[in-house]
C-alpha cells in the first residue's frame, strides 16, 4: 500500500482536494469572521446575546442540510459529479456577494441569508464529495484519501476561522471579508474545473422534486444497510457532539477564559490540528500496525469524553484578575492553560481516530448506484442532531449552564453513545 501523501500528486485527486480545502477555507472565513464580530460587537448589530447568537448561526449554517440534502445525493447518482462541482463553485461566487452586501450595510439578516447559502453549497457539495471518492482511488487508498480529506477540511477550517478572526479585527472588515471570501471562491472555481470526469452510476435516476418524501426515502434505504447505517449514526453524533465546541469556543474564550479574539485562534489551533493529526494517525495504524477499525472507533470515542471531562475540570472557575480581555500571548502564561489546550488537542485527535474509520466503512459498505444518496442520508442525519445539539446547547445555557458544565454534560452523553456504537460494532466487524 503506497504512501497516501502520494496523492496528492495525481490529477484523480488533488483538484478535489484543492476544491474542497478551499470551500471548506471560505465557509469558515465567513462563517466565524461573523461570529467573532458578532460575539465581540452584539451591540452594533443586535440586542440578542451572543451565545444565543452563535447557536443561531450554527443552526442557520446547517437547517439547508437537513432540508435539502436528499435532493443533493440524487443530483450526484444521476450527473456527472465533476460538472456539478463547477456549478456549485459558481454558485459560491454569488454566495459572497450576498454576504458582502450584509457586511457592508450591517444587516443581520442578509449575513443570516448568505450562511444559509453557505450551508446548501455544503449540502450540495458533501455527497459529491464522498461519492466520487471511490470512483477514482482504488479500495486500498481509500483510508488514505479519507484520512487526507478530513485533515485537510479541518486544517481548512482552522485556517478559515483563523482568517475570519483576523479580517473581523482590521478596519474596514466590511470590505475585507467579501473580498477575501471572493478570492477564495474563485479558486474553488478554477480548482473544480481540472477534476476528472467522474461517471454518473445512476443516469436513468428519475429525480423526485418533493425534497421532504425523498428524505424519509433516504432514511429508509439507509437503515436497510445495517453496517454503513451503524457508521451514519456515529458520524452523525460525532458532529453533534464537535459542533458544541466548535461553535462555543469564542464564547468560552471570552467568558471562561477572559480572553480577546486572539485567544479564540489559539483554541482553535489546538482543536483543530488534533484532528488532522488523528485523521493521519489513523490511517497510518491501519496501514502499519494493522489496527482494527472497531477498536480505533472506540478508543477515539472513549477518548473523546476523557478530554471533554478534563476540559471541564481544567477551566477556571474566577475570571483573570486584569480587569481587560487577555490576548493569547497573555492567556499562554494564564496558570492551567497548557492542560486546557492538551485537552482541545486531545478532542481533535481522538475526533480524528474516531471519524475517519466511520467514513471509509460508509463509502465501502455503499452500493455505487446509491452511494452519493447514502452520504445525502449521512448529512440528513448529521444535520439532525447538529440542529438538536445547538437547540439543546442554547437551552442549556438560557438556563445558566456554564461552558464547563455544559462540556462535562455532553462527555457524559459521548460516553453512552459510543457504547452502543460498540456494541454494535462487535456484532458485526
Amino acid at each position: 500500500m503506497s504512501h497516501p501523501l502520494l496523492l496528492l500528486r495525481e490529477r484523480r485527486f488533488l483538484p478535489l482536494f484543492i476544491t474542497q480545502f478551499l470551500g471548506a477555507l471560505n465557509d469558515n472565513v465567513i462563517k466565524n469572521a461573523m461570529i467573532v464580530l458578532l460575539t465581540f460587537q452584539a451591540s452594533h448589530w443586535t440586542t440578542l446575546s451572543p451565545g444565543i447568537l452563535a447557536n443561531l448561526a450554527a443552526g442557520v449554517f446547517i437547517l439547508p442540510f437537513f432540508l435539502l440534502s436528499a435532493s443533493a445525493g440524487q443530483l450526484a447518482d444521476k450527473y456527472d459529479k465533476a460538472w456539478l462541482t463547477r456549478w456549485v463553485k459558481l454558485f459560491e461566487l454569488l454566495i459572497v456577494f450576498i454576504a458582502g452586501i450584509g457586511f457592508w450595510l450591517h444587516q443581520l439578516p442578509v449575513l443570516l441569508l448568505a450562511l444559509f447559502l453557505l450551508g446548501l453549497h455544503s449540502t450540495v457539495f458533501g455527497p459529491i464529495k464522498y461519492a466520487i471518492l471511490p470512483q477514482h482511488l482504488a479500495p486500498a487508498e481509500l483510508m488514505g484519501g479519507n484520512a487526507l480529506i478530513e485533515s485537510g477540511t479541518f486544517i481548512a477550517i482552522l485556517l478559515g476561522s483563523l482568517l475570519g478572526g483576523l479580517l473581523a479585527g482590521v478596519e474596514g472588515s466590511t470590505l475585507w471579508i467579501p473580498v477575501v471570501g471572493g478570492s477564495i471562491a474563485l479558486g474553488g472555481y478554477f480548482a473544480a474545473r481540472t477534476i476528472p470526469v467522474a461517471v454518473p452510476p445512476a443516469p436513468t435516476l428519475s429525480l423526485n422534486h418533493n425534497p421532504f418524501v425523498e428524505t424519509l426515502r433516504n432514511l429508509a434505504y439507509a437503515r436497510q444497510n445495517r453496517p454503513a447505517f451503524g457508521a451514519l449514526l456515529g458520524i452523525s453524533w460525532f458532529w453533534l457532539y464537535g459542533a458544541i465546541f466548535l461553535v462555543h469556543i469564542p464564547l468560552y474564550a471570552k467568558e471562561v477564559l477572559h480572553g480577546d479574539e486572539t485567544s479564540v485562534t489559539l483554541l482553535l489551533v489546538a482543536f483543530i490540528v488534533g484532528i488532522g493529526a488523528g485523521s493521519m494517525l489513523c490511517e497510518w495504524l491501519i496501514r502499519h500496525r494493522r489496527a482494527r477499525v472497531g477498536w480505533l472507533i472506540f478508543a477515539g470515542g472513549m477518548g473523546l469524553s476523557l478530554c471533554a471531562f478534563d476540559l471541564y475540570l481544567a477551566s477556571p472557575t474566577v475570571p483573570a484578575a486584569s480587569p481587560s480581555l487577555l490576548s493569547a500571548t497573555a492567556l499562554l502564561q494564564q496558570p492551567g492553560m497548557f492542560r486546557v489546550l492538551t485537552d482541545l488537542a486531545g478532542l481533535g485527535l481522538c475526533g480524528g481516530l474516531f471519524t475517519v474509520p466511520l467514513y471509509t466503512l460508509l463509502q465501502q459498505e455503499s452500493a455505487p448506484t446509491h452511494r452519493a444518496r447514502m452520504i445525502a442520508a449521512n448529512n440528513i442525519m448529521n444535520a439532525l442532531l447538529m440542529v438538536i445539539g445547538a437547540l439543546g446547547a442554547a437551552a442549556l445555557i438560557a438556563a445558566g449552564v456554564s461552558m464547563p458544565e455544559l462540556f462535562a454534560l455532553i462527555a457524559l452523553a459521548n460516553v453512552a453513545a459510543v457504547a452502543g456504537l460498540n456494541w454494535f460494532y462487535r456484532r458485526m466487524l
